[in-house]
């Protein structure tokens, strides 16, 4: 499993990317991806969706299961990931990569001291 070091994560295997314009890229983690198994269908919430931390932001279903994705921090969605659509696929092939959910506009930086290092989520995964 690989877990990345830019990143933050939560115990509920999502991961957070800072991005340089004050947005965040979010996703599940490798572990996530591994335990759901081949993934099928992705649903997540529109753009302008406001959510705070812990709030569902959308459902990803595999062949066997169906599991709840929850928003790591607080903000508003501001770009979705429209190629999981057609290519739900790419959460197993590039979780950290082509595989991300949403976009969000931060609303609450200090948050950030909520989540977890990498180091600290290898522990919990």
């Amino acid at each position: 499993m690989s877990y990345p070091s830019d990143l933050y994560y939560t115990e509920d295997h999502e991961w957070l990317r800072l991005n340089d314009d004050g947005t965040a890229t979010v996703g599940i983690t490798d572990f996530a991806e591994g335990e759901l198994g081949d993934i099928v269908f992705v649903e997540l919430d529109p753009e302008g969706t406001e959510l705070s931390a812990g709030d569902v932001y959308g459902t990803v279903e595999a062949v066997k299961t169906v599991s709840e994705l929850f928003m790591p921090m607080s903000g508003t969605i501001t770009e979705v990931n429209d190629s999981l659509e057609g290519a739900p696929e790419q959460v197993n092939e590039d979780p950290y990569g082509d595989g991300w959910m949403v976009v969000i506009e931060l609303e609450d930086e200090s948050e950030l001291d909520d989540l977890l290092d990498a180091e600290e989520y290898a522990q919990v995964a």
